[in-house]
């Protein structure tokens, strides 16, 4: 980039590289951390703005909690499943205004609600089974399955339409003692005639490693649903510490250190780096510490997020390219798939890529602003040094090589990380498991009771948490909540329509910058529209997901 004071902006390069550096791993072994001279000071900083935006978040849950308490127990207490309706209904006005999505409280025992949890609330744990390539991990008895869907286990899985979710690694972690949970497998499959994806059976992996299946009796089989769900919670809690947080924490690390404040992908990153820095040091302080709110409410407590983190970061959550959006649905066999039929309905899907595709389109505007070729792009020193930097000294985990030859390699990058932060990061944080994927009685953080040694259980209620852990669970998930960024100038519409990213900007990134704001708000249109059709449904769901509506979520990671 041209600059016409160049030794200047070598200096300014020289310090950056002195006053910003890699220092340890927060909350487990993933990325490096900021530190050095200029990087405490930018984390000392965020953290002081992280601190203000949580502490009216912080008054209302305190303030709205006791009066929760007080009429769930007036009521008297928790008596059977629709008590913990009471905990949500017209409560918690100020902490969560837009309260629990429609169908979360009234349908979540239906089988299509579950599995198509696996598209909206988690999709980050399913994939499709290969016909040739994947084993069947445990099997089920083919009359059942025959029952349920007309064909066998393994005609399931060679027409592939067979899918699993595994959440057998839990096994190994410690749990907090007076709490318990499995480490469920599951199998879910589309169904040869209503073309639904539907549960067809779950493995605790725990215990006497029972097989559950929608034949079970309904309290057996709604336990073993309730038994992955808690194994999910803390999947997608965790995931994203390392996905999201570690990994476009430390593309930006080597940005700081090889990037001019003047460069435009500087600018780009600063702008959706906001506040990025003091999530892991506040986390590491009051949530995962030992002891913190992970270890009074969870049952894998914060030893456990530790391992998470060294088992997934380098295999799973950490690598950069195999986590764009489309790769890794189609690397899944969830989109386009070769071997077995489409999804019927695909939420996450449809909202995220609709999301994504505008974003790419302000990228590539973006980057056509700046770099007319290939050729000028790979001319550009500071952009090859961070390029460098990111693969060498800051150990990006399949991060783009080195040298950058091609502008839709940057556009890939750059629409990666503005995904990251304002996409990925709250579909499982953020709002969304106060609305959805954290609300009880059928997401609880912990099961109070061990889990069963046979089936025949009376009733799922002794399992699930009581008074003072449901309001626990529901006041830490209300913590992550931002309200308040809803229809602002920090919410996702307004990415890049800001005046201090669009100073100096030109005509045609400005242009691009409105049109992605007009787009971003007609994807939001569309989603608030959202009703149940004839058949109790929305997007083929018996819940109406809101979750990463564009108006309602932050463009950057707030928690």
């Amino acid at each position: 980039m041209f600059d016409p004071n160049p030794a200047a902006r070598a200096k300014e390069i020289q310090e950056n590289r002195a006053g910003y550096l890699y220092g340890p791993s927060l909350i487990g072994n993933s990325s490096f951390f900021l530190t050095g001279p200029l990087g405490d000071k930018l984390v000392q900083a965020e953290v002081a703005l992280w601190n203000k935006d949580a502490a009216p978040v912080r008054a209302a849950v305190q303030a709205e909690a006791t009066p929760v308490l007080q009429s769930v127990g007036a009521a008297g207490g928790i008596k059977d499943l629709s008590s913990y309706d009471r905990f949500y209904e017209g409560q918690w006005k100020t902490a969560n205004p837009d309260g629990v999505d429609p169908g979360v409280l009234t349908n979540y025992t239906q089988d299509l609600f579950f599995s198509m949890e696996r598209l909206s609330n988690n999709p980050y744990i399913i994939r499709r089974l290969h016909p040739k390539k994947d084993t069947l991990p445990f099997e089920v008895n083919d009359e059942i399955v025959r029952k349920l869907t007309t064909e066998s286990l393994r005609g399931l899985h060679a027409g592939g339409r067979l899918f699993m979710a595994d959440h057998s690694y839990q096994a190994n972690y410690t749990r907090i003692q007076g709490r318990f949970t499995a480490a469920c497998t599951a199998y879910f499959y589309i169904h040869p005639l209503s073309g639904d994806l539907l549960p067809l059976a779950i493995k605790t992996n725990v215990g006497s490693d029972l097989i559950y299946t929608p034949l079970d009796s309904d309290q057996d089989w709604l336990l073993a649903k309730i038994m992955f769900n808690v194994n999910d919670l803390f999947h997608g809690q965790i995931l994203h510490l390392g996905s999201v947080h570690a990994v476009a924490e430390i593309v930006h690390e080597a940005a700081l250190r090889t990037l001019s404040v003047k460069h435009p992908v500087r600018a780009y990153l600063d702008n959706i780096m906001y506040e990025a820095y003091a999530i892991r040091p506040v986390g590491s302080q009051i949530l995962f510490n030992q002891g913190g709110l992970f270890d009074r409410n969870f049952a894998l407590g914060s030893a456990a997020v530790i391992q998470f983190v060294a088992d997934f970061y380098q295999t799973v959550a950490g690598p950069f390219q195999a986590n764009y959006l489309h790769r890794s649905l189609v690397d899944r066999g969830l989109v386009e798939c070769s071997y077995g039929p489409n999804l019927k309905s695909f939420p996450f899907a449809e909202d995220a890529g609709t999301i994504v595709g505008s974003l790419r389109g302000f990228a590539t505007a973006f980057v056509d602003a700046y770099y007319a070729s290939d050729r000028v792009l790979s001319q550009d020193k500071e952009l090859q040094a961070w390029v460098s930097e990111a693969t060498a000294a800051a150990k990006v985990v399949d991060f783009p090589a080195s040298p950058l030859s091609q502008k839709k390699t940057l556009v890939d990058i750059l629409t990666h990380l503005a995904y990251l932060t304002g996409v990925a990061h709250h579909t499982l944080n953020t709002g969304s498991p106060a609305a959805s994927s954290g609300v009880l009685p059928f997401h609880p953080m912990a099961l109070y009771k061990p889990m069963p040694t046979e089936k025949g259980v009376e009733s799922v209620l002794p399992y699930l948490p009581n008074l003072n852990a449901s309001i626990g669970q529901i006041s830490l998930l209300l913590g992550f909540n931002r309200p308040q960024f809803a229809n602002s100038e920090r919410d996702l519409e307004n990415i890049f329509d800001r005046s201090g990213f669009l100073a100096g900007a030109s005509v045609a990134v400005k242009n691009a910058a409105g049109k992605l704001q007009h787009r971003l708000m007609s994807i939001s249109e569309q989603i608030q529209a959202r009703r149940f059709d004839a058949n109790g449904l929305s997007q083929g769901m018996p819940f109406i997901w809101k979750n990463i509506d564009p108006r309602k979520v932050p463009y950057f990671l707030a928690v």
